[in-house]
């Protein structure tokens, strides 16, 4: 079974359907239009039989080894090689569903998807983050896995549409050569005189990563009472002394080279620099820590509907999983997968289940007020 990787969105544009016929590993044009032939023949069979309402067996019966809607699967997916490999290669040769890959930024594949309700290209959209897909989640298809039940509280699929297959716990990065005598488990260890000035924060305003810890800050210190928890925010920004990165990499790297002794990141900037050397560790908040999931979700109306949800549970099964956290550092939304080697247990941890409507609802009312008080 072959897949074809479309790489850029030009020419997935001219290409999507073509694919199949010219891009059939050597094939040549002549079989592969002898090919999409037969194809449309048998479809058309199908649906006279389907309206005259037979019940018996149908002329084409599927191949042995691939799943109903044909035996393919077009995937629109912002997903890195690795990923590719481990999740679509794996599905493939599991099920023997033949899959198609569009690759593209999210915010560009999720204008795409917009832009083709009326006739979907795709079946799956691979990737993506709550917050970013939520407001297109009118385009996607109602569906609960298989797995729902083993999905962790903060990860379930409250929408009906969207389903996380990996979480990213935001968490606290520390220099351990440079901490000292200096006691860090929580968020309110960084108000510690002591640090002024040697903390590494991102701009909430440039970075999704500094946007989230904001957030994960009002929640676990204030509570229900939003306005304690600016007066923590307004300690910690006094802490920074004037200090503020523009980019989420900067974090990590200012703590991993001695600049700064803590830093505010996720964890998996700080798995990549365990496994580089640095003398670095994690700390999760003990008032309490956010998850940012990775999504999966099937496209309304698409053409495989049957091997979509496959897909979907195949992503979030504890098997996969648990080998995406073996080869990719990547932590399964599967509560039953365990952890990355040498990271701390999910359950472990003190999560947040975040509102996502409200934190979209005040983001930027949430960055206008961070903004005042950085600048007062």
């Amino acid at each position: 079974m072959k897949k074809k990787q479309v790489i850029s969105m030009l020419l997935a544009g001219c290409m999507m359907f073509s694919v199949a016929g010219c891009g059939a590993g050597g094939k040549k044009d002549g079989a592969a239009e002898t090919q999409a032939k037969e194809t449309t023949a048998k479809a058309e069979t199908a649906a006279k039989e389907e309206a005259a309402g037979a019940k018996g067996e149908k002329e084409a019966a599927p191949e042995s080894g691939k799943a109903e809607g044909g035996g393919k699967l077009v995937i629109y997916t912002a997903a890195d090689q690795s990923e590719i490999d481990l999740y679509i290669s794996g599905f493939e040769a599991q099920t023997g569903i033949e899959t198609e890959i569009v690759s593209a930024g999210t915010g560009e594949l999720l204008k795409r998807i917009e832009a083709e309700a009326e006739n979907p290209l795709a079946d799956v959209q691979f990737g993506g983050t709550p917050s970013v897909v939520l407001p297109y989640s009118k385009y996607f298809e109602p569906y609960t896995s298989a797995n729902e039940e083993q999905q962790i509280d903060s990860c379930k699929n409250v929408d009906g549409t969207i389903t996380s297959y990996n979480v990213l716990p935001f968490c606290l990065i520390i220099n351990k050569n440079l901490i000292g005598d200096i006691e860090i488990k929580g968020y309110e260890d960084l108000l510690n005189p002591e640090l002024k000035g040697k903390i590494a924060f991102v701009d909430p305003a440039q970075s999704s990563t500094g946007m989230q810890h904001l957030t994960n800050m009002l929640m676990a210190m204030g509570g229900e009472d939003e306005e304690k928890g600016w007066e923590f925010v307004k300690g910690f920004i006094a802490n920074l002394d004037g200090k503020l990165l523009s980019s989420s990499s900067g974090v990590g790297k200012g703590v991993a080279d001695g600049e700064y002794v803590v830093g505010l990141t996720h964890e998996g900037y700080v798995t990549d620099l365990i496994n580089d050397g640095y003398p670095v560790e994690a700390v999760y908040t003990k008032e309490g820590i956010l998850v940012s999931a990775s999504t999966v979700q099937i496209i309304k109306g698409c053409k495989n509907l049957e091997n979509a949800k496959k897909f979907v549970d195949y992503v979030t099964s504890e098997e996969v999983q648990t080998e995406a956290s073996a080869t990719l550092n990547a932590r399964g939304a599967n509560g039953k997968a365990p952890a990355p080697e040498g990271m701390k247990d999910i359950a472990e941890m003190h999560v947040l289940v975040e509102d996502v409507y409200q934190t979209l609802e005040k983001t930027q009312s949430y960055l206008e007020r961070f903004k005042d008080i950085f600048t007062d």
